[in-house]
C-alpha cells in the first residue's frame, strides 16, 4: 500500500483529534441558536441538488483573493477597489458561514471534527479580513494588506479542509 501524502495525513489527524472533538462541541454550544435558524432558512436547501455553501465560498474567497491581488499588483490607485472587495467578502462571509453551519450540524464523527476545524479557520480568516477592512478605512493600507494576506493564507488551509469534506467525503450532496 502506498504511503499517504502530507495533506492526507493532515486530514486524518484532524479527523481523529480529540482536540477537534472538543472544538466541535464548543462550536455546537456557542452557535446552537444560529444553527437552528440556518437549518430552517433558504441557506439550507436542496433546490440545487447540493449544498449552497460551496457556491457561496467562491464569492467570499474570490473577493478576498481579488483584494490581495489588487494590493500586490495594482499600486496605490487600486486601494479603493481592494477595500471594496475586502468589504464585499466580509459581507458574503456571513451567509456562507450560516450555510456551512447548517450543513455541519448534520455531520458526525470524523467529518464533524474536520468541519469544526474548517469553521475555525474560516472564522479566523473572516476576523482577519474585518481587521483588514477597518485598517483600510482608517487609511492604514499597509496594515490592511498584511491582514488580508494573512486571511488568505488561513482561508487556504480552511478551504482545503472544506474541499476535502465536499469532494472526498461528499458532504455537500443532497441525496
Amino acid at each position: 500500500m502506498a504511503s499517504r501524502s502530507l495533506p492526507q495525513r493532515v486530514v486524518r489527524a484532524v479527523g481523529e483529534s480529540p482536540l477537534a472533538e472538543r472544538l466541535a462541541h464548543a462550536q455546537e454550544v456557542l452557535y446552537r441558536p444560529l444553527i437552528g435558524w440556518a437549518r430552517q432558512s433558504f441557506l439550507h436547501t436542496d433546490v440545487l441538488g447540493h449544498s449552497v455553501h460551496p457556491s457561496l465560498t467562491d464569492v467570499t474567497t474570490g473577493c478576498w483573493l481579488g483584494a490581495s491581488l489588487l494590493d500586490l499588483a495594482g499600486g496605490s490607485g487600486s486601494r479603493r477597489g481592494a477595500t471594496l472587495l475586502a468589504g464585499c467578502g466580509v459581507l458574503a462571509a456571513m451567509p456562507t458561514a450560516l450555510a456551512g453551519a447548517a450543513d455541519w450540524s448534520e455531520l458526525s464523527g470524523e467529518e464533524r471534527r474536520i468541519g469544526a476545524v474548517h469553521s475555525l479557520g474560516a472564522d479566523t480568516a473572516t476576523f482577519l479580513f474585518v481587521g483588514s477592512l477597518v485598517a483600510r478605512l482608517r487609511g492604514q493600507h499597509e496594515r490592511g494588506t498584511a491582514l488580508a494576506l494573512a486571511g488568505n493564507l488561513v482561508m487556504a488551509g480552511a478551504g482545503f479542509l472544506g474541499g476535502h469534506l465536499a469532494l472526498q467525503r461528499g458532504t455537500a450532496r443532497r441525496d
